[in-house]
């Protein structure tokens, strides 16, 4: 696969903030901060969007790092409101949207990478032109603006109920 120490460590964390996120979102809904799966994807995305400035398939700065450092933004912004914007107010649907987010862009690269690596042998897509890509971002994306409303709604309802 080709990959450096530094991209086997960015995958790792990456994969353990995915596999956190969709916890944190199956159980609570959100992607929740105050709970321990939502403190391992605030933790392991960052790292990751980190440990991503410092790799380059093809040399130099790339779209890539641009994803990279919006999602650090995202996060640091999420984590900014559900500290210093205590309780169900409208802060929380900017908190819940900013992680969402950053929970599809980070599928972006991803997506990318892992069609264009796996299986070994024979990837199922030959670059980031490959339409199995756009189709599976598509995919993606619905999920994402699904999830956003699902999450709007339920906050809407906490909110009212507060």
């Amino acid at each position: 696969m080709g990959l450096t120490n530094l991209g086997i460590f960015h995958t790792t964390i990456g994969v353990i903030a995915i596999i956190a996120a969709i916890i944190s979102f199956t159980k609570y809904g959100i992607i929740n901060l105050s709970q321990l799966t939502g403190k391992i994807y605030f933790y392991a995305t960052s790292i990751a969007a980190l440990t991503a400035l410092g790799i380059s398939k093809h040399g130099g700065f790339n779209p890539g790092h641009v994803l990279s450092i919006i999602i650090i933004f995202l996060l640091v912004s999420a984590f900014f409101l559900s500290v210093k914007k205590k309780g169900n107010n409208v802060s929380r649907y900017f908190e819940n949207f900013f992680l969402s987010f950053s929970f599809f862009l980070s599928l972006v690269p991803t997506t990318n990478e892992t069609l264009t690596r796996l299986p070994v042998e024979h990837p199922l897509a030959k670059d980031i032109t490959d339409p199995l890509i756009g189709k599976t971002l598509l995919v993606f994306l619905v999920f994402f603006i699904l999830g956003s409303i699902y999450q709007f709604i339920k906050q809407r309802r906490i909110n009212r109920a507060a």
